[in-house]
């Protein structure tokens, strides 16, 4: 008797739940640093050590994800990641000095690494083209959903619990995580997997963890800029390096022929523009809320909560969206919609009312997870099946640099605007200034998307150019 093959949204929910565990951890620990440096007894400072390891750590190895699940199986491998990442945030709530938690939390950036590009080749794998959309939705929310969350969540267990429970709460989720990898995923793999490619898993990693590092240095006050700039630029090298090792290796760790489909390299090359300016505002708006207007952290919070809001409530819409419409008409129209909104945050100040601000903040959620969404499906919508593996690896390696270079962004746009703009302590106009250069950024993003067919993944929405496709 075979055992029938589980739902393909099932697995897809399963990614889902590891990748917001993953996701949740990475940003729930920066409320968290002063506490934490007080039972460490070192200065709040040193810990951004700890969580620079776990983004390099993550550039790292992301790489070798495609490599490793044709190597093993997706079972093996996705399954192996999750205990490691469990088992290392047990570790990093037991820690009782620096370096026991720096060690932790390199295991956790290894199983995390392997976690999403693995949990979305699986997705990408077992899901029909019909049910893409809705797959990708599910997969598509940890990386808007967490960085919101995770302040608050921080903030709130940290002042009524204890800091270990942030990496405490992760033990329950993945061993349910565990069990359900088990039961949903098999571990088929080819009979003849391809060879490790040592030069392309060098390059490709150390260009992506210079990209990583320098853009870490940028988006803290205290970075050095030269060091930053100077590994962005060697990120750079890297990166041309892996595609010309690739262009004459016989079996490469990542290929670069799905950057031929029109649909693939719209969404990672305007993508990763529209993904920097999304990435900037979670940045900056707690940071305008107090720095600009004089509000609490809570407060701050809380209207990041709205964002949050924003992004659960047009989670029902987005498949009927893309069916009616299109790909290439909702990512242009809705990337507008997104770049008016940063514009908009260019425009408060400390008296604006509540009911401009709150609208504001939940049209930018919508906007952020339907962009977010229809980039995310229509990258691997025309990828044919034998270059979704590599396809996957290097999509992911792009949204792993674009999400550590968001940050710098909004960091350098507020300090040039300060530098022309502002005397003494930061201002509202510095933060206008930001918020302007986000929304040209993600307009420039748009740009790539203007020269994509009506038809552009059509096999996965539906729609045809010039038909009208019913929700």
């Amino acid at each position: 008797m075979t055992m029938k093959a589980p739902p393909p949204l099932f697995i897809a929910l399963l990614v889902a739940a590891s990748g917001f565990m993953e996701l949740l951890d990475g940003t729930v620990i920066t409320t968290a640093i002063p506490s934490m440096a007080r039972s460490f007894q070192v200065h709040p400072v040193d810990l951004n050590l700890g969580i620079t390891a776990y983004m390099i750590m993550l550039a790292a190895a992301i790489p070798l994800s495609g490599w490793a699940t044709e190597r093993l199986g997706a079972q093996s491998v996705f399954g192996a990641a999750i205990a490691i990442f469990t088992a290392a945030s047990v570790l990093c709530g037991l820690a009782d000095g620096f370096w026991s938690f720096f060690v932790a939390r390199i295991l956790q950036g290894l199983g995390g690494a392997m976690m999403m590009p693995v949990g979305r080749l699986i997705v990408l794998r077992k899901t029909p083209k019909a049910d893409l959309m809705r797959a990708t939705a599910f997969i598509t929310w940890p990386a808007l959903v967490a960085p919101i969350l995770g302040p608050v969540v921080g903030g709130f267990l940290t002042s009524y619990a204890s800091w270990r429970w942030i990496f405490f709460l992760n033990l329950p989720i993945g061993l349910v995580g565990l069990i359900a990898t088990l039961i949903l995923i098999d571990n088929a793999r080819p009979e003849e997997p391809r060879r490790l490619d040592a030069g392309g898993a060098l390059l490709s990693g150390g260009s992506a963890v210079a990209f990583v590092y320098g853009a870490s240095l940028l988006g803290t006050a205290a970075g050095n800029v030269p060091l930053g700039v100077g590994l962005l630029a060697l990120g750079a090298l890297g990166g041309w390096a892996t595609v010309m090792h690739a262009r004459h290796h016989p079996f490469p760790l990542i290929e670069f022929a799905a950057m031929r489909i029109h649909s693939f390299v719209a969404t990672v090359r305007g993508g990763s523009l529209i993904r920097i300016a999304i990435s900037s505002a979670p940045f900056l708006l707690p940071l305008l809320f107090q720095l600009g207007f004089h509000r609490s952290p809570v407060a701050a919070g809380s209207y990041l909560l709205v964002l949050f809001v924003g992004n659960l409530g047009i989670k029902p819409f987005t498949t009927p969206l893309m069916r009616r419409f299109g790909f290439r008409r909702v990512l242009i129209v809705n990337g507008v919609l997104l770049a008016l909104t940063f514009f908009g945050f260019a425009l408060l100040t400390a008296t604006s009312p509540l009911w401009l601000e709150l609208p504001l903040l939940l049209a930018s959620g919508a906007a952020r997870s339907t962009q977010f969404t229809a980039m995310n499906t229509l990258a691997f919508a025309d990828v044919p099946p034998e270059r979704m593996t590599s396809a996957n690896t290097l999509f992911n390696l792009a949204q792993q640099v674009t999400f550590g270079l968001g940050v710098a962004a909004g960091a350098i746009l507020l300090r040039v605007g300060h530098g022309i703009l502002g005397q003494g302590p930061v201002s509202v106009a510095d933060f206008r200034f930001a918020f302007a250069g986000a929304c040209v950024i993600c307009l420039l993003g748009i740009l790539d998307f203007l020269g994509l067919p009506g038809s552009a993944g059509a096999s996965v929405s539906g729609h045809r150019a010039g038909e009208s496709v019913k929700a």
